[in-house]
């Protein structure tokens, strides 16, 4: 049979996708323990190294409105210490140990992980065990955090350039869902909070039956078993129930359009449109397209408006992977000279371009192959195999779509991203904010 270029390519990325899909697939055992912990172990003796992660659903999502920041407070308040680690000795053990270790806090679920050498498996679990059934919760510990959280504020928003803008952008752009707030919360609900309310959100979503605990790397399986039996199998399940928003945010029936004057040189302009969840079909479509525009130099959005217009200084597409409906973000710092109406008109060309041409067949195959790699690189480390085994059990109940969610990327077709381009990407459906500078005002 006669291949000609169009069908040699396809082919190529056929093989390729089946290739790579063989090659990493990712082995696991899960299973819970009586007290409703969920435990993942991945296998992996190549290298002498283990992830020991725990992952909290909950995020700022479950927050009180009037007492936001409370998840991003406990992922400080986590390293502070337990009955049997001594306050600031939390990352000194792990530090001597050879372990790397840090978390992160988000709408929906705050992650721990520590890094370690894989003969100090039991260290990593004593320690997340002690802080899940002994975190010290007191008055000096939740002040001295109270401080560092209110430093974080002003360092990494009110103090810093555009540091605003995702708090601006989501306050905007959501006016019932508790995505409307970010998770490092208000200064003022930090200040005002008690010792009692922090114990409180404690115990309700800080307990076995609201975690997963997923390993990864260098270890045995069964003795791993025994091991989290030994340090986690006793601590007692949660009793409290535990908050889930079921609150939906109206659909939006007309473009809301804001100025902010912030402390910068260049203006910015950001365009948020509403989106579904993470895991729909839609969101698989809408996540291609933000790679179609902005993923890389060769992106669309980068080779026409910085590179041959030269609009803009930066230009990028984000979709925010969220548990519940989120935003698809558009962002560009202007070019010295050009007005943020300039960017904002060669930004709506492009989105034009999506939702009116025909995606041709070789920047299709380009644009899959770049999902693809991107996908297996997310997987290549222990730690990045610990979170997204993590992730997918907690929002999917699903830990195998490490192995299979890369099929929900390959079934999208260029219909769909010119479908999903018009159906979202529309006037009606976003937020527009011009970031300006002070003197502006």
């Amino acid at each position: 049979m006669k291949l000609n270029f169009r069908t040699g390519l396809l082919l190529a990325g056929l093989l390729f996708s089946m290739a790579a899909t063989a090659q990493n697939k990712i082995s696991f055992v899960e299973y819970d323990l009586d007290n409703g912990l969920h435990v993942i172990l991945h296998q992996d003796n190549s290298t002498p190294i283990v992830a020991v992660t725990i992952s909290y659903h909950v995020g700022s999502k479950n927050e009180n409105p009037e007492r936001t920041g409370f998840a991003h407070f406990f992922e400080h308040l986590m390293f502070e210490g337990s009955e049997n680690i001594d306050r600031g000795e939390f990352d000194k053990i792990a530090m001597n140990a050879g372990a790397a270790l840090n978390a992160n806090t988000s709408f929906d679920r705050t992650f721990y992980y520590l890094l370690l050498p894989s003969n100090q498996l039991e260290l990593g679990l004593w320690m997340e065990s002690e802080r899940l059934l002994h975190l010290r919760i007191d008055s000096l510990g939740v002040e001295t955090q109270r401080s560092v959280v209110k430093e974080e504020r002003k360092q990494s928003y009110d103090n810093r350039p555009y540091g605003t803008l995702m708090e601006k952008t989501f306050s905007t752009a959501f006016t019932e869902h508790p995505y409307r707030w970010m998770p490092i919360g208000s200064a003022e609900s930090i200040n005002n909070a008690t010792l009692e309310e922090f114990m409180e959100f404690h115990s309700i979503f800080y307990v076995p039956n609201n975690a997963t605990l997923s390993i990864a790397g260098d270890i045995d399986v069964e003795q791993t078993k025994q091991l989290v039996q030994k340090y986690f199998g006793d601590i007692p399940k949660g009793t409290k129930p535990i908050y889930r928003p079921s609150i939906v945010e109206p659909e939006k029936t007309a473009e809301v359009r804001d100025i902010v004057y912030d402390n910068i040189q260049l203006p910015a302009v950001v365009q948020a449109y509403h989106i579904p969840a993470m895991g729909t079909p839609d969101y698989y479509a809408l996540s291609m397209l933000t790679t179609l525009l902005s993923d890389g130099e060769s992106s669309r959005m980068t080779k026409s408006i910085v590179d041959k217009q030269q609009k803009a200084m930066f230009v990028g597409a984000f979709p925010f992977a969220l548990e519940d409906p989120g935003l698809f973000l558009v962002f560009g710092i202007v070019n010295s000279g050009v007005t943020p109406e300039d960017l904002e008109n060669a930004i709506n060309d492009e989105i034009l371009k999506a939702q009116t041409e025909e995606l041709d067949e070789r920047e299709f195959q380009k644009l899959r192959n770049k999902v693809e790699n991107d996908f297996v690189s997310s997987n290549s480390t222990m730690a990045g195999i610990a979170e997204s085994l993590s992730d997918y059990h907690m929002y999917f109940g699903d830990a195998n779509l490490i192995n299979t969610e890369i099929e929900r990327y390959m079934a999208v077709t260029k219909a769909d991203i010119k479908r999903v381009a018009n159906q979202y990407l529309k006037k009606e459906n976003r937020v527009v904010l011009y970031y300006l500078p002070k003197e502006n005002q």
